[in-house]
């Protein structure tokens, strides 16, 4: 199971927020790419870059941060947050994304994010499935649509998604273990007929400690993104690294 440390950008700074409530930001470090350094010093070879401002604004904004992360570090990043239009997509990825995640676009214009997986293919393109009591919740999380989460993951692997980050916001920053039973759910819905899956699911929201990265290991996730408790000291990147050498 990879290991996906997050880096949420607002001004510019690395953030955290509570339950993706903007009025809880709290400011961790000016310079992302310190952060990211640190990361890829303890053996991590991925990053999960998140522009809340983005987010918000529904275009992409801090991707001048993603430009600089890319060039002076070798994590394979993806990138999401505001991704709307095909400029935005081309912004990200000639900035140095490697992959984007794409969420309230595949709720509001299911077309143009088709296009996005059939031109740039199902490798590069990440179905963002974030709930909030089994609703995709969209526009940075200040919205919630009426599309269910297990049903909007299993119609979208039937147009080839392959990769899927599932948030549960009700856990999002609260460092008291992630929603196991939602990944399980999609996982074995989205298995196929010999169980084998044919998603790959990174879970998201709630990671507190090496406990909780085991059991999602343990039901088949793909990836973990670890955020908050990272940077509250609940998991050093110590632990991480130990964590990536034995998996």
């Amino acid at each position: 199971m990879r290991i996906i440390p997050a880096i949420d950008i607002i001004d510019g700074k690395c953030v955290r927020l509570t339950k993706g409530d903007y009025d809880t930001k709290k400011i961790y470090n000016e310079n992302p790419l310190e952060v990211a350094k640190e990361f890829e010093a303890s053996g991590i070879e991925y990053l999960h870059l998140v522009d809340l401002d983005g987010a918000k604004a529904k275009h992409i904004v801090n991707y001048r941060v993603l430009e600089t992360i890319a060039a002076k570090t070798n994590l394979k990043i993806d990138f999401g947050g505001g991704l709307k239009s095909n400029e935005d997509l081309n912004i990200a990825f000639n900035s140095g994304a490697r992959q984007i995640t794409g969420g309230s676009i595949a709720v509001s214009d299911r077309e143009t994010f088709e296009s996005w997986l059939s031109k740039y293919g199902p490798q590069k393109i990440i179905l963002g499935a974030d709930s909030n009591d089994g609703k995709i919740a969209i526009n940075g999380w200040q919205d919630n649509s009426k599309e269910e989460v297990v049903s909007f993951v299993k119609n979208y692997q039937r147009k080839h998604v392959q990769y899927v980050i599932c948030t549960d916001i009700t856990k999002d920053g609260m460092l008291k273990g992630p929603s196991i039973e939602l990944y399980k759910t999609i996982i074995n819905t989205c298995s196929n007929k010999s169980g084998a899956q044919s998603i790959k699911l990174i879970a998201s929201g709630g990671v507190s400690d090496i406990k909780d990265l085991q059991d999602l290991k343990a039901i088949g996730c793909e990836g973990a993104i670890v955020g908050k408790a990272i940077y509250e000291n609940k998991i050093s990147l110590r632990a991480l690294e130990k964590f990536i050498v034995n998996n």
